[in-house]
């Protein structure tokens, strides 16, 4: 199984800073759909692994992040792809739980979900937490410059062994390139 896993928030959709609380409020990055389809069309299998602790934080409950969810499956599913497995942490950073990124809870169930080992899979996300986990569970990490990830470009993070692309789609066009 060649496996990408993918952070949500700033890879596939906008992301803000005062959360994104309702399906309607979830807009695709443009090109990232596209992107996962093409991944998918080219026997890639795509994952999820987002935090998401506007759930703990009562943003927003569990049922509207299965709308987003659905939303974002149902446009990756009419642009020919599908998204194999979404894992998310609901809770906030106090909680010190395993699954919320930096630590490799997601990665783990997304493992466990899909009986594959993670290491050598991409990791693709925009912050320093999602290359700091993607470090630790031995995957390729891949920085995007959508959502924070210019922010965290800025921030003096050390790119060694780390891909920067401009955002999905162009690391899509690079890992299925003949």
């Amino acid at each position: 199984m060649q496996l990408v896993i993918l952070d949500r928030d700033g890879v596939i959709n906008e992301d803000s800073d005062d959360y994104i609380k309702s399906p309607q409020e979830w807009h695709p990055v443009p090109g990232s759909i596209e992107a996962i389809a093409k991944l998918c069309q080219a026997g890639f299998t795509v994952a999820v692994a987002t935090n998401q602790s506007g759930v703990g934080r009562g943003y927003y409950s569990l049922a509207t992040l299965d709308a987003m969810h659905a939303k974002m499956r149902g446009l990756v599913e009419k642009a020919g792809g599908q998204i194999a497995c979404i894992r998310f942490c609901p809770h906030t950073p106090d909680e010190n739980c395993e699954c919320r990124k930096p630590k490799p809870g997601l990665v783990r169930q997304i493992e466990k979900a899909l009986n594959c080992d993670a290491k050598g899979a991409w990791f693709v996300g925009d912050t320093a937490k999602d290359m700091q986990v993607a470090q630790s569970c031995g995957c390729q990490p891949v920085l995007v410059k959508t959502g924070k990830g210019q922010r965290t470009l800025g921030k003096g993070l050390n790119l060694d062994g780390i891909r920067v692309v401009n955002n999905l789609l162009e690391f899509a066009d690079f890992l299925t390139q003949d």
